[in-house]
């Protein structure tokens, strides 16, 4: 039995991957549709969204800019996320652009010894997020027609994913003093030249790349750099978005997708949603963005349904994302197992945060079809007592997460006032 795990364990990659190939010829004609139909996406959406933000934070890399970031905020992320002031960089760039620059942005970090092995595992989870571009226009004006839509889906989840960075931070008691003296050596060779500095010093004082700065003399050989990576990898990207297009294609025609769709129903039952989401909730745990468009054509009296699971799928991101962070990543000693976990938990509470904020605004209006209600109105009416249950629950978990990060925060400054 144990001979026959081990061997299964060892052939499960080369089978499948038979199996995907004989697919591909068995329904070429379906393949070519969604090859086509994900490079129309990759070329039209991610491309135009992500390649420019590739080469101005490879620029900016190059730049004073991460370094006087990390001084700015080292005071605000370091008590609040437990992570180095240029975190702050990550986050920010993360938000504003979108898959996966984040995860670029802090495995370079990693390379360069900017930040620990744990920090850069916890800032994976928190500063890698959909961006809002994508969020306002594609999803909320382009899908649901509605900006107020993109609004909400956009505030809930930069706020999950700040609750995402708190809870990692608080859970992560690891000192990096051992860090500083172990690595201090290695990546900031140039600062330990004078005997001022000592290990414990914060890395928000030391330079990203500070090897070597743009100017205009060497402007033209920087910007070739930063196009090139860029190009590699958003390319890599496409790749990814075209071969997740084909595979949920191939579910679909062998009919795999429905039966993992059956595992789903009696969850989405048991909290009050339709059964209908079952399918697109599936395609979207693996391709975002095919499972967002999916969602929201779903065509329900209760819409807030479609924007509480699309908030889900932006805050987990799906695998297809998860793959991409997993190549950026696989260079460096970082793990991906936080990275999972904090997707997960961002994908939860962007969905509380979304329904608590439907409950409690009622006059978000989303009649964006003829059959569909007010939001208010829609909730009412979706007489679920599982409904109420995650409501207080969503508020129970708030409240005590705020009362914990206050006690932290004050004792964080305490005993740095008593020091």
């Amino acid at each position: 039995m144990r001979f026959f795990i081990l061997s299964l364990q060892k052939n499960i990659l080369p089978f499948t991957f038979i199996i995907i190939a004989i697919c591909l010829v068995l329904f070429s004609k379906s393949n070519l549709t969604a090859t086509t139909n994900g490079l129309i996406l990759w070329a039209t959406c991610v491309v135009p969204s992500l390649f420019p933000f590739f080469v101005i934070t490879h620029l900016l890399s190059y730049t004073k800019v991460v370094s006087f970031t990390g001084k700015i905020l080292d005071k605000i992320m370091k008590p609040l996320f437990n992570v180095p002031g240029i975190g702050g960089f990550a986050f920010v760039m993360g938000l504003i652009s979108g898959y996966p620059v984040g995860a670029k942005i802090v495995s370079d970090f990693r390379k360069q010894g900017l930040v620990t092995k744990d920090e850069g595992e916890r800032m994976l989870a928190f500063t890698n997020n959909s961006g809002p571009l994508f969020i306002l226009s594609s999803v909320g004006i382009g899908l649901f027609g509605d900006t107020k839509t993109g609004l909400l889906l956009l505030c809930t989840h930069i706020l999950s994913c700040i609750t995402v960075g708190i809870i990692l931070g608080q859970f992560s008691r690891k000192s990096d003093i051992e860090f500083r003296k172990n690595y201090s050596k290695k990546y900031f060779k140039s600062d330990l030249q004078t005997p001022s500095h000592s290990p414990s010093r914060s890395l928000s004082n030391y330079d990203y790349n500070s090897d070597k700065t743009v100017s205009f003399r060497n402007l033209g050989e920087i910007l070739g750099k930063s196009i090139n990576e860029s190009i590699s990898t958003i390319l890599l990207i496409g790749g990814f978005v075209v071969i997740f297009s084909v595979i949920i294609s191939i579910l679909n025609q062998t009919h795999v997708l429905d039966f993992i769709s059956n595992f789903f129903k009696p969850l989405l039952g048991l909290i009050g949603f339709d059964f209908n989401f079952a399918n697109p909730l599936v395609s979207g745990i693996l391709e975002l963005t095919n499972g967002v468009k999916l969602i929201s054509s779903i065509n329900i009296k209760a819409i807030s349904q479609n924007v509480i699971l699309c908030a889900f799928l932006l805050g987990f991101g799906g695998f297809s994302v998860f793959l991409q962070v997993f190549s950026i990543v696989a260079k460096t000693d970082l793990s991906m197992k936080k990275y999972f976990v904090g997707k997960c938990m961002q994908g939860i509470f962007a969905g509380i945060y979304t329904f608590i904020a439907l409950k409690c605004i009622p006059f978000i209006n989303l009649d964006l079809i003829e059959t569909s209600n007010n939001i208010s109105t829609s909730i009412s009416q979706t007489n679920s007592t599982i409904f109420s249950f995650f409501y207080n629950f969503g508020i129970l978990i708030i409240g005590i997460m705020f009362v914990i990060l206050i006690f932290n925060l004050f004792n964080k400054f305490w005993n740095t006032n008593e020091t």
